[in-house]
């Protein structure tokens, strides 16, 4: 379902509305209102997880890589609606009790980690040493993607430990007052959890691993130079990774429209003649720096290098955009508009993540039984009789009954033998034998 999101746009943020005001519309799959729990369009905690949750936990069950990030301004409600309050838990604890308490018929396993990344460094939330603040260093595997190495992994195998756990990293995680927001959170956490299933198919084993990631950005605010110089500092680090991250969700929005639009040409050229279709083919891949695919960044940031494949590659992503609703708060609440609007025009391929040699032994026996299914059917074929030979054998019989008519025909002034009636049938009869 898409929703319209409208906002009056006058270029002044006194309030004060003019004839000259603008209406600009924004298409979006959901539109929440959540200012005034008293109100009838409030949607609560439970509405948001229905609709977004809900998903996340049906792609991962199937075997899809799962992402879910919530973008906005500082005290727009991006930790909220991720982490809630104890009166009205988020989206991550519901994921978590919901995930536990769905009965499994196949064994799995559940390891968990919890992560931010504060002034580009990398700190693991659910380490002992919480004192020493030691950051990790990102690697990248040639075939699983990026990765934080040392980062503790815990097995979990109840809601009650799961939540545990999400406390700890929300209690570790860095925190500072700012002008919009007591507690801001000054980095962005990354909570992750792999679903490994193995089953049983066609009585051969099978592995199934999917990752979920839930992902709480900091929010974007303006430079004041009345902060000390760590919120500068933290602040600039902040604002280097969302301006990041959306040059990435730019040019893979620009990337997944020129792709359309080429596929969409050689669809109606591949119904042309051969010339159409070659200069088409020599524009599009001429050397026009307006037609070329767009360089992704991914490495300019921490935050847009572990998101690599959740962004632009095998995951179904799915992003929250947070607005305020007061008026001083324009300028970032079209820009965030803006950011979500570029990031719908995103176009991921998933995948289920399945072990490969499971893969080609079941496709090497849906062939085989697709070779077996055509042998049987020539087969059968050849050994039922086709219309020629059916002519044939009718054709046979009048012949016999018109010969064995005419030997018994005694009414026939000549020898049967000489008669030419039956010198015609018995021709006739060697010429089908």
């Amino acid at each position: 379902m898409a929703l319209f999101f409208c906002l009056k746009l006058d270029g002044r943020s006194d309030g004060a509305v003019d004839s000259r005001e603008k209406l600009l519309e924004f298409c979006f799959d959901y539109c929440y209102w959540s200012v005034d729990a008293a109100d009838a369009r409030y949607a609560s905690q439970e509405e948001v997880f229905q609709d977004l949750g809900v998903s996340v936990l049906s792609g991962a069950s199937e075997g899809y890589n799962v992402c879910l990030f919530a973008y906005g301004q500082t005290g727009s409600g991006k930790t909220y609606t991720m982490m809630g309050t104890p009166d009205s838990i988020g989206l991550t604890p519901r994921i978590c009790q919901v995930r536990w308490r769905i009965p499994q018929d196949t064994l799995s396993f559940y390891p968990c980690s919890f992560l931010e990344i504060y002034n580009e460094r990398v700190r693991d939330l659910l380490s002992r040493e919480q004192k020493k603040r030691v950051s990790l260093r990102v690697r990248e595997h040639p075939e699983k993607g990026p990765y934080v190495e040392d980062l503790s992994q815990h097995v979990v195998t109840d809601c009650k430990q799961a939540m545990d756990l999400l406390e700890e990293g929300i209690t570790n995680r860095i925190t500072a007052a700012t002008h919009n927001h007591d507690a801001s959170s000054r980095s962005h956490a990354i909570f992750s959890i792999q679903y490994s299933q193995a089953i049983l198919e066609n009585n051969l084993p099978s592995e199934i691993v999917s990752k979920i990631n839930l992902v709480d950005l900091a929010g974007s605010e303006r430079a004041d130079p009345n902060y000390c110089r760590d919120r500068l500092t933290e602040g600039s680090n902040i604002n280097k990774s969302l301006v990041t991250l959306g040059i990435v969700i730019s040019a893979l929005a620009q990337n997944s429209q020129m792709s359309s639009s080429c596929q969409s040409i050689n669809s109606v050229t591949s119904e042309g003649d051969g010339s159409t279709l070659g200069s088409h083919s020599s524009s599009l891949s001429g050397g026009g720096g307006g037609r070329r695919h767009c360089f992704v960044p991914y490495r300019d940031s921490v935050l847009t290098w572990l998101l690599k494949d959740s962004l632009g590659g095998n995951s179904k992503t799915i992003m929250i955009a947070t607005v305020s609703p007061a008026t001083s708060s324009y300028n970032e609440t079209l820009s965030t508009l803006r950011y979500a609007a570029h990031a719908k025009n995103i176009v991921n391929k998933p995948r289920v993540n399945e072990d490969a040699n499971v893969r080609l032994i079941r496709e090497l026996r849906e062939e085989i039984d697709r070779l077996k299914s055509m042998l049987l059917s020539f087969e059968m074929r050849n050994l039922s009789p086709s219309l020629s030979d059916d002519r044939d054998g009718n054709l046979s019989d009048i012949v016999l009954q018109n010969e064995l008519k005419v030997t018994a025909d005694d009414t026939c002034p000549r020898n049967a033998s000489s008669c030419p009636h039956s010198i015609f049938i018995k021709c006739l009869s060697l010429f089908v034998k």
